[in-house]
């Protein structure tokens, strides 16, 4: 998604969780990841070309990063490796086709997008499954101003150009992904404070 939407979907989240310190450390991990240096060769940050895998385990071991790093005070480090760890579960939703799946199942009166499920573990788990394959040259001519019309001719069908999600000109089912990214992103911080001692989830929170 682009740099602000990932702004937007971070802060909305977390704002009332986090103090503004520790939010800035997750926000500046979140957005680095579309740095060159994270676009090329890290299909795990943002679940690019199906790697499905690669990115689940991406995400487990920034979980582990953070978990190491507060009991070791190190606070920047953990709430960095949430910001990486939010970056790649918010692409989940609009670099594959988990959106679309949901909707299938609501063609005849699709809800409002804040009523989508995120975490189907069947269709997290469906062989239909599948994300955007970055097709060189053409996914590259996708992003210079003008060509996109262009570039859109000759990509295909599951390229990630074709595929993404990544702001409001993609159509309707961005709202999905905005919607099913931001309580995603939610669900990890929850999933934090389930498993973390009191003690340390204050910390994290770095509130009070």
């Amino acid at each position: 998604m682009l740099t602000k939407i990932h702004t937007e979907m971070t802060t909305t989240a977390l704002e009332t969780r986090m103090s503004a310190r520790a939010l800035k450390f997750v926000l500046s991990a979140n957005l680095q990841q579309d740095a060159l240096s994270g676009q090329v060769g890290h299909d795990e940050y943002h679940f690019d070309n199906n790697a499905f895998e690669q990115a689940n385990a991406y995400i487990q071991a920034q979980r582990s990063t953070l978990l190491a790093a507060l009991p070791a005070e190190d606070l920047p480090a953990a709430w960095s490796a949430f910001g990486r760890l939010t970056h790649t579960v918010q692409d989940f939703y609009a670099h594959s086709n988990y959106v679309s799946l949901w909707l299938d199942e609501c063609k005849a009166a699709p809800p409002p997008p804040p009523e989508i499920d995120p975490l189907r573990k069947d269709l997290i788990e469906s062989p239909s499954l599948h994300s955007g394959r970055i097709c060189l040259p053409w996914d590259a001519v996708y992003f210079i101003p003008g060509l996109r019309n262009l570039a859109l001719k000759f990509l295909p069908e599951d390229s990630h150009g074709k595929m993404n999600l990544d702001s409001p000109q993609q159509g309707p089912k961005f709202a999905y992904a905005r919607a099913a990214a931001i309580k995603r992103t939610a669900h990890e911080f929850e999933v934090l404070e389930k498993s973390l001692p009191a003690p340390l989830f204050g910390k994290f929170t770095d509130v009070g």
